[in-house]
């Protein structure tokens, strides 16, 4: 089961999630995000992800999370996105071994798990430069469906500036997180139940074939088996339905 909520970090999002029997397990697919994470006896860090992440957790195990927003979360855990593509890391190889082990063992003995790696990011990000508003303004611009050129020139930086910046705020260009982006607008479209060809043109894809293409290439599934798989662990959006 999973559970989300908004957090006290500003743009930030506290999670839980508990394994499940046997089975298909709910995938976790790129976001553009970078998050803190908690699992009994550990503290890690999850980095930007290319392509679907199958965690594979042993049924009952439980884990909270703090997902930071696109571009935030390399200033808060001090490591260039880039670094963290794709992995999942100790986060005892980014901050001094002895604060880890003080952070994991507050944690390991809290009562709320997720509130209390809710206030070690709070604590973190108080301290954090404040996020890049040009690099806001790139998400925003790429998620309402801009051009990476047109995109580039809102916010005074030319293409190299740009693809640079956003290795280190993203972990990847802006091309790949503009797709990324595209992506998660159909996931969310899908889960409520508008018919999928309609999906593919409002998240702005070409068409259906254009959508199920990246699916695959980022997210290794199907529309239908994420819409089914997201629902065995969250509950469906009310009046919603799925279309193939």
């Amino acid at each position: 089961m999973y559970e989300e909520w908004s957090s006290r970090v500003p743009g930030a999002v506290v999670w839980t999630r508990t394994a499940q029997g046997a089975g298909v397990l709910y995938p976790v697919l790129p976001d553009g995000c970078m998050d803190l994470l908690w699992t009994s006896g550990r503290l890690l860090v999850a980095g930007p992800d290319t392509r679907a992440h199958q965690a594979g957790e042993v049924p009952g195990t439980s884990w909270a999370g703090v997902r930071f927003p696109p571009g935030t979360g390399p200033a808060l855990l001090g490591v260039p996105a880039y670094e963290l593509r794709d992995r999942r890391v100790a986060l005892a190889d980014l901050w001094p071994g002895a604060e880890t082990r003080r952070l994991t063992e507050l944690l390991d003995e809290a009562e709320e798990p997720a509130a209390a790696l809710e206030a070690v990011a709070l604590r973190r990000a108080a301290d954090a430069d404040p996020p890049d508003p040009a690099l806001r303004a790139v998400v925003d611009a790429l998620d309402a469906g801009h051009s990476v050129a047109v995109t580039a020139r809102s916010v005074g930086l030319g293409a190299r500036q740009l693809h640079r910046r956003s290795l280190a705020a993203f972990g990847y260009g802006p091309k790949t997180l503009a797709r990324v982006l595209r992506l998660q607008r159909a996931l969310a479209l899908a889960r409520t139940g508008m018919p999928y060809s309609e999906v593919a043109l409002a998240a702005g894809c070409a068409d259906q074939p254009h959508l199920a293409r990246e699916l695959r290439e980022l997210a290794g599934t199907t529309l239908g088996d994420y819409v089914a798989a997201a629902n065995r662990e969250t509950p469906q959006p009310s009046g919603s339905s799925t279309t193939a």
